[in-house]
């Protein structure tokens, strides 16, 4: 088998978006935003999208995809790794990996080469299994569960009356975690800090005990700030806080980790086993975020999940959507995978329900994977693509 033709669209979302008000989400803007004149959360939206389809000669088709800055991802791929691939055995994906990592280790350790990277990863492995006729998680070690537990994430920095509603109808709709965003940061000093605890508080309280509540900074803060905030975050019994510090700050990460007040959670933005060496050896994180087409594909998260595992820390890779939830599925070390509740697009996690068929939906708080799949089980949704302007 060989591959014959990559192809590569941009889909840019021209649909109606929800508007988002200020203190929606913290951010790293935040920390220069007196020096702005605009709310600072229409930096972090992407309403764009990287589908990769990789071809073979005997007609089967590799479906990957990126989130993060998809017209430059496109181009990576493009003008550097697409002549590497074609005419290469798929299935000699370690190969392959190491071959696109070392063209493009000069300028693209991190950051975008490793998000091109993991987009063609990922079609890589929906090619073999499709070839083996068996779901990707099957090539990795099978079921590690019956089900894989999820939790809702959405719960951003709304009217608490809001956010209460929203709370509850996670927890009716059986889920028994959930994560929030908080709203405030260094910025805006003790005052927000106070809207900060608003926001737990009202989560907590409308949940119980009972359900999980992790919150999110999303690298909006910094340690001063963290330290500050996290004795007086202590009684709602977080499951973790996610993003305290921006992703360089690994020390910081360590040191809000060594108080054990609350489980520090974080790699949504780290790459590659040797970044998630680095966390791990700083004893820096208590839960491993990564995304898997961020972290470097699904060659990259198999490993990384094997070196946490021998050092004990959980694997919960940031957000929902297929490839995660195979990586969790073949885990032991992942107890549970992130939702993207399907809404309406506000801030771009939900372009991928727009994209693709096969994505899975919660029953009672869990997903199921079908054992019939071949591959990842994701489709390419030609009519949806209609609402977006292609890019090809």
């Amino acid at each position: 088998m060989k591959i014959i033709e990559i192809r590569t669209r941009v889909i840019e979302w021209r649909g109606k978006t929800v508007p988002l008000p200020p203190h929606f989400c913290t951010n790293p803007m935040d920390a220069v935003s007196p020096m702005l004149s605009k709310a600072t959360m229409g930096t972090f939206t992407f309403h764009s999208w990287l589908i990769v389809e990789i071809f073979t000669d005997d007609g089967l088709v590799g479906i990957g995809n990126a989130a993060l800055a998809p017209q430059i991802t496109k181009q990576t791929i493009d003008l550097y790794l697409k002549p590497l691939l074609i005419g290469a055995d798929p299935w000699d994906i370690e190969f392959l990996w190491q071959h696109m990592y070392r063209k493009t280790m000069a300028f693209g350790r991190k950051g975008i080469a490793m998000v091109a990277i993991s987009a063609v990863d990922i079609a890589l492995w929906d090619i073999l299994g499709k070839s083996a006729k068996q779901p990707v998680y099957r090539l990795l070690g099978g079921r590690t569960k019956p089900k894989i537990p999820v939790y809702a994430s959405r719960l951003y920095s709304t009217p608490l009356e809001e956010l209460a509603r929203e709370s509850k109808r996670y927890k009716d709709e059986g889920y028994q975690a959930m994560k929030m965003r908080f709203g405030w940061g260094p910025t805006d000093g003790a005052v927000g800090m106070q809207k900060n605890l608003d926001l737990v508080r009202t989560v907590r309280e409308t949940v119980g005990d009972g359900v999980d509540i992790m919150a999110d900074a999303y690298m909006g803060w910094n340690l001063d700030y963290a330290k500050r905030m996290i004795p007086l975050l202590e009684k709602y019994n977080l499951r973790w806080l996610e993003e305290a510090v921006i992703p360089d700050d690994i020390h910081g990460y360590a040191e809000l980790k060594k108080h054990g007040r609350v489980p520090i959670a974080g790699g949504e933005h780290e790459h590659t086993l040797y970044g998630f060496r680095e966390l791990i050896e700083a004893r820096a994180v208590d839960y491993i975020q990564f995304d898997t087409n961020r972290v470097g594909g699904i060659t990259q998260a198999r490993k990384i999940s094997a070196l946490a595992e021998a050092h004990s820390i959980p694997v919960i890779p940031h957000a929902g959507q297929m490839h995660n939830y195979h990586i969790v599925m073949a885990s032991l070390n992942s107890p549970m995978a992130e939702f993207f509740p399907q809404v309406d697009v506000e801030v771009g996690n939900e372009l991928f329900w727009y994209c693709f068929d096969g994505e899975p939906t919660p029953t009672d708080g869990y997903i199921d994977l079908d054992e019939n799949t071949h591959g990842l089980g994701l489709t390419v949704n030609e009519d949806n693509l209609k609402n977006f302007e292609v890019i090809e």
